[in-house]
């Protein structure tokens, strides 16, 4: 095993996890679990003045740092990788005291943080109704004919946050006309047309829009009221 001082450092005390037994060299108890070197020689917790710090595994690092800022003596334990030849960080030797505010401020700071992830939520979710309500009402505007719950639908699906779909895309957000007539083309072909059915069987997509485009175009003239091209 490579050879590891354990005086204090830039990261404070160092403890060892050891990889082989070994006994204290000085009450000679053993095997020890941790253990600190002094002289060369290896010294058990109690015998190194550690044995009333408590152990955190890494992981957590806020907990970590924050025990470490509470605890007045503190330690960083090791444990030697075979295989990448180096000493790698097992977790932290703190006062359990310490631990223990730590524990209280991380969760204060988790419940701040929900309550922030709640408030965030609810103010999405009111941008989120406005934009459908604006979305639906391009629609309607565009489409005198559509049926009121129609627009609303189409306008909640092309809307969804995080679904990619052409309301989220920027030219939606903007409430374009060119963005606004693709969702409710979409929702035309996918509703009122066989497209579903002839993708299932196989037809590709491009044949599918062609066979269906008639069908969609009708249904956008009565709604609008005039002639347009469904491309």
């Amino acid at each position: 095993m490579a050879r590891l001082a354990t005086h204090p450092s830039d990261t404070g005390l160092l403890v060892i996890q050891p990889l082989r037994r070994k006994q204290c060299a000085a009450c000679r108890r053993g095997p020890l679990p941790l253990l600190v070197v002094e002289d060369g020689a290896p010294r058990c917790l109690d015998c190194a003045d550690l044995g009333h710090l408590v152990f955190l595994p890494r992981g957590d690092t806020a907990l970590t740092r924050r025990s470490r800022e509470e605890s007045g003596l503190s330690a960083v334990v090791l444990r030697f990788n075979r295989r990448r030849s180096r000493y790698e960080r097992q977790g932290v030797l703190v006062e359990e005291t310490a631990l223990a505010r730590a524990e209280e401020r991380c969760l204060a700071d988790a419940e701040a943080r929900r309550r922030r992830r709640a408030r965030d939520a609810r103010r999405r979710a009111v941008q989120d109704a406005r934009f459908t309500e604006a979305f639906a009402a391009e629609i309607r505007r565009l489409f005198p004919g559509c049926p009121a719950e129609r627009a609303e639908a189409i306008a909640t699906h092309a809307s969804v946050r995080g679904s990619g779909r052409v309301g989220r895309s920027a030219a939606g957000r903007a409430l374009s006309e060119g963005a606004v007539v693709s969702a409710v083309v979409a929702a035309v072909r996918h509703l009122d047309t066989p497209y579903d059915r002839l993708l299932m069987s196989g037809v590709p997509r491009h044949e599918a829009r062609r066979r269906i485009a008639v069908a969609v175009e009708a249904v956008l003239r009565g709604w609008r009221g005039a002639s347009a091209d469904v491309g």
